[in-house]
């Protein structure tokens, strides 16, 4: 609940504006109605005079048509009228008494004498005097107009006041109590109106506290055809627009962190690459150098000499070719510049003719060789990108050799997720522990003196997992106290 509720503002504004009116009007009647009533009467009297000076002025006081609109007017405001004719005979009587006529002679006769002490005079001219008199046996009080119209006729008009200072009390009253309960009932009126103009307000509050949190899930329902309604319309497109454009912003941004990310990756690999190249070029360069110069200096005059420099030169160039093939291979398998060829062919013919080419390479290192199953096995795959994998983990295999100098070459297929396992084991002396989640970094050697013996670049296993990568297909490697198995896995049917 707000500290500083509208909707209690309001309220309190409206309450207080009609209790002010209510009592301005209270205090205005105290102090103004007694002499807004006695000026009232004092007009009806001087209208009621101009008829009956008229009247007599046109000899018309015995006219049935002039009494009868004399008569009206005397009628509706309440006022008695006597008149006397210069002969003190009685010329016309309207709702008038004996005593009304008594007043008028003692009026009559009395003005060359004392005036009344009863008659507060209000006001005097040359033709009439209009009083407040108070009749002394009843305290009755009268507003009287007296005087000699214009041909001579004496007359009185006189009407009986109410007691103004009771009906102002009474009226006063009746005002306070009438004020109270309308302020109440304009109290619950304006309570519940306010709340029906601030309920929208408040849920568009709520709206907008909530889209602070950039949470944009709540809209405003309304349907007010109001200025409020509009609000809450233009708030729900202003809360979609803001989700969109945040949304783009937060893609954006990720976007941004992703080629940031591969910016200092391609930075980082592109050091990493120029260091271990250099590193990995240097030896060979060296000794291409040297025996570059030795030949130049004729430091072995010697024929077999000669030609034992001229191979040392020609094996080291080859060995930087082999590392520079594979380097290049590498990176565009990294950066995805070669395009996958995806077909269906026989794994096990595939190994089986990459075995039977490296029949020479295999009686070089004394291997035992084995291939299980014999029969075919279909897998669904880019040929040549695989027949790349069996060569480095054969290559690999052969290399590292040692014990009872077997290699098994291992294929199981899995009917359940269908996939190919394809695994080579070779037997001697396990990868450490610690070296495992590193054989797959480039320029990474397990042992650098047997892999320099060899002729070996440290990017073979690199090239297996882009390429296992790039076809979006499992590898790894398994320890046994006997040997090491590298195994990889490819989709034992079509994709599609």
């Amino acid at each position: 609940m707000y500290k500083h509720s509208i909707r209690k503002q309001f309220a309190v504004i409206f309450i207080l504006l009609t209790a002010g009116t209510i009592l301005v009007c209270y205090f205005m009647n105290i102090l103004l109605l007694g002499k807004y009533y006695l000026n009232k009467k004092q007009k009806n009297l001087t209208k009621l005079y101009q008829m009956v000076d008229q009247a007599a002025a046109n000899g018309q006081l015995q006219d049935e048509k002039a009494v009868k609109e004399i008569f009206h007017v005397a009628n509706k405001h309440n006022i008695s009228v006597v008149v006397i004719n210069t002969q003190n005979e009685l010329e016309v009587s309207i709702l008038s008494n004996m005593k009304d006529r008594q007043q008028l002679m003692e009026y009559v006769y009395g003005l060359v004498s004392e005036p009344n002490p009863q008659a507060k005079v209000l006001k005097r001219t040359d033709r009439y005097i209009v009083q407040r008199s108070t009749e002394t046996r009843f305290q009755t009080e009268y507003l009287e107009m007296w005087g000699i119209l214009e041909n001579g006729y004496a007359f009185l008009l006189r009407s009986g006041l109410e007691s103004i200072s009771e009906s102002a009390h009474i009226s006063n009253t009746f005002l306070l109590y009438t004020g109270l309960g309308i302020t109440f009932v304009s109290a619950l009126i304006i309570w519940f109106t306010t709340m029906k103009i601030t309920k929208p307000i408040t849920k568009l509050s709520d709206i907008s506290k909530k889209m602070a949190d950039l949470d944009f899930t709540e809209k405003y329902s309304g349907e007010d055809s109001n200025e409020i309604g509009e609000l809450g319309r233009n708030v729900n497109v202003m809360s979609e627009v803001l989700e969109q454009t945040i949304s783009e912003l937060k893609q954006a941004n990720l976007q941004l962190r992703k080629d940031i990310a591969e910016k200092e990756q391609i930075d980082a690999m592109r050091r990493e690459f120029l260091s271990n190249v250099s590193h990995e070029l240097k030896t060979p360069i060296a000794l291409i150098q040297g025996y570059a110069e030795g030949l130049k200096e004729c430091v072995r005059d010697d024929e077999s000499s000669r030609d034992f420099y001229c191979e040392v030169i020609m094996d080291e160039s080859a060995k930087m070719n082999r590392m520079v093939c594979k380097l290049l291979e590498l990176n565009r398998l990294e950066f995805g510049n070669d395009v996958i060829q995806l077909e269906q062919f026989d794994i096990m013919q595939l190994i089986r003719n990459y075995v039977q080419s490296a029949d020479i390479l295999i009686k070089n290192h004394q291997a035992v060789v084995s291939v299980t199953p014999e029969g075919p096995i279909p897998v669904w795959a880019d040929e040549s990108r695989v027949e790349e994998v069996i060569n480095n983990y054969f290559s690999n295999a052969l290399n590292h050799l040692d014990g009872a100098g077997c290699i098994r070459i291992d294929v199981r297929p899995d009917t359940v997720a269908k996939k190919v396992r394809v695994s080579v084991f070779n037997t001697g002396q396990p990868i450490p522990e610690d070296s495992l989640e590193h054989i797959w970094e480039k320029f990474y050697k397990v042992d650098k003196a047997r892999t320099r013996e060899y002729g070996g670049s440290g990017v073979g296993l690199s090239i297996v997992k882009a390429i296992q990568d790039s076809m979006g297909q499992a590898y790894g490697v398994n320890n046994y106290e006997d040997g090491v198995e590298f195994w990889f896995e490819l989709d034992a049917q079509s994709l599609s």
